[in-house]
């Protein structure tokens, strides 16, 4: 039995929800994965009538493919490797949705994918421990069910290292387009047919009626502030690049008062759930860059649409900060990575360098040692910044060194990391460690360069707001991490948005 017993309660119920007829058709030889992946395909037929298995030769052993019963046509949704872990959602859409169930995706995406025209094969390798992989996993596939030119096949790195090796792929999720890299990391649905189908014509949006509150920002402050907004019944909008923001990037979160655990991707999409109830306008895979007062306030974007609303509100959140050193940018998705979790499987085995003593960094450290080889954390002060309790877990392990003190001068390599050179901040000496891998995390940076001089913003970018949320320019609000407010989390950022919202309501019946 490969599911476990509550696993598997829950799975029964999804299969009730198939539509018609669905044939798996694997490929397996008899290694440990293909051993394991037959036992997954058999237990799964063996749940329910509408499920058949045949043997056959794929492109991949081991790998299966998802089919409808009875069309000679494939589907082309392909899994290399055993959809466990983090893609067992994957999977389980993957069977509803060849079956004929319906997908929870707009009827504008949905039509856009279908007009789709030519011979697209995507392959896109992925680690099982990734959370940002199942979304890229799930658009590809529901494209190739909706579009017969499309096909994906989804490739378990620890499964076929041998491919990744040759490929170079030091990061997931890394898709690939045709036999060339199409994009790495996570990929909305909506983002992956912008690169393929042209985008909305910027008359599109400068056409709209001006606004009484504009949303910038998607996050849980963006969201919460267009809920707000539009629960009192006034003109709503919300431009984002993507819903979710940082929370997207975030894995465990146990911390959201009275919800015990959630993922980030899982509380991104209840968000987008949550403002879609209401009527706001959603304006997505849109940034904005530059921001200016006249009778009303203007927000122009990148594709030079102009959007004009009586409030703004400002919620565009952070980013990794960059150590800004030479190495960083040239190997980045080539040793140098910033999520742990998502990439810390590609490393297995491997040495690799943690840049930063805080908690984030702490955590990497501990969590990438259970990984790799060996693990060196970084950190520039004279003590690590983290909990007491996370130093007494990393000094615990054996395979794990901390330097303190010191300044990372230069990431190194050829076509892929090989080193890190520091200098010892005590005695100016510089040194060079040999490893594979290099993860920054030292905090994060507000998204607002695009501002300019428009408001105040203070010494580190922030924008500087009042106790109603209010910027130095009447009218513009601000919440969530791109403020001043000290602390950066989800539940603050929430309350923020709401009370941004509910400042610019009583600006708006004010003036």
């Amino acid at each position: 039995m490969v599911l476990e017993a509550d696993i598997k309660a829950q799975l029964n119920q999804y299969l009730q929800l198939m539509e018609g007829d669905v044939l798996l058709k694997v490929s397996a030889a008899s290694d440990a994965v293909s051993t394991e992946m037959l036992a997954l395909v058999e237990e799964l037929a063996s749940m329910s009538s509408r499920i058949k298995v045949e043997r056959v030769e794929l492109e991949r052993t081991p790998s299966f493919s998802v089919n409808r019963a009875g069309e000679a046509a494939d589907t082309g949704v392909v899994f290399a490797g055993i959809p466990l872990g983090h893609e067992f959602t994957s999977l389980v859409l993957a069977l509803l949705q060849v079956s004929g169930r319906a997908p929870k995706v707009e009827q504008d995406v949905i039509d856009q994918i279908k007009s789709i025209r030519g011979e697209y094969k995507f392959e896109s390798y992925i680690s099982l421990s990734c959370h940002n992989c199942p979304d890229v996993v799930q658009a590809l596939n529901l494209m190739s069910i909706l579009n017969p030119g499309i096909t994906h096949t989804m490739i378990d790195g620890a499964a076929y290292k041998d491919e990744v090796e040759s490929k170079q792929v030091m990061a997931v999720p890394t898709v690939y387009l045709n036999g060339e890299v199409f994009g790495s990391g996570r990929m909305t649905i909506e983002e992956i047919v912008a690169k393929l189908v042209d985008a909305p014509d910027a008359s599109v949006f400068s056409s709209k009626e001006p606004f009484d509150v504009l949303v910038v920002g998607g996050g849980p402050a963006g969201a919460s502030a267009a809920i707000y907004a539009a629960r009192k019944g006034i003109r709503t909008g919300i431009v984002a690049e993507r819903f979710g923001g940082q929370v997207m990037d975030t894995v465990g979160i146990e911390n959201f008062i009275s919800v015990k655990y959630t993922e980030g991707p899982k509380l991104a999409a209840s968000l987008e759930e949550h403002v879609k109830e209401y009527n706001v306008d959603v304006m997505k895979l849109q940034r904005a860059k530059r921001l200016e007062k006249k009778d009303l306030i203007e927000v122009e974007l990148e594709n030079g649409a102009v959007l004009k609303s009586k409030t703004v509100i400002l919620s565009t959140g952070a980013r990794w900060r960059n150590v800004g050193v030479p190495g960083e940018q040239e190997f980045k998705n080539k040793g140098v990575a910033y999520c742990p979790h998502c990439d810390g499987p590609l490393f297995a085995g491997k040495r690799v360098a943690v840049i930063g003593g805080g908690n984030s960094g702490v955590e990497a450290a501990i969590d990438l040692a259970g990984i790799v080889s060996h693990v060196t954390v970084l950190e520039f002060n004279s003590e690590l910044k983290a909990d007491a309790v996370l130093q007494d877990r990393l000094n615990s392990l054996p395979n794990a060194t901390v330097l303190t003190n010191v300044q990372t001068k230069e990431i190194t390599g050829t076509d892929k990391v090989n080193g890190i050179t520091y200098i010892d901040r005590a005695t100016q000496e510089e040194h060079h460690v040999e490893l594979e891998g290099v993860f920054v995390q030292i905090g994060l940076v507000p998204n607002t360069d695009w501002l300019g001089d428009s408001l105040e913003r203070n010494r580190i970018g922030e924008i500087v707001v009042d106790s109603h949320g209010a910027t130095t320019l009447p009218g513009v609000f601000a919440a969530g991490d791109c403020t001043n407010n000290p602390y950066k989390q989800i539940i603050i950022s929430m309350g923020s948005g709401a009370n941004a919202a509910l400042g610019a309501f009583d600006y708006l019946i004010r003036n």
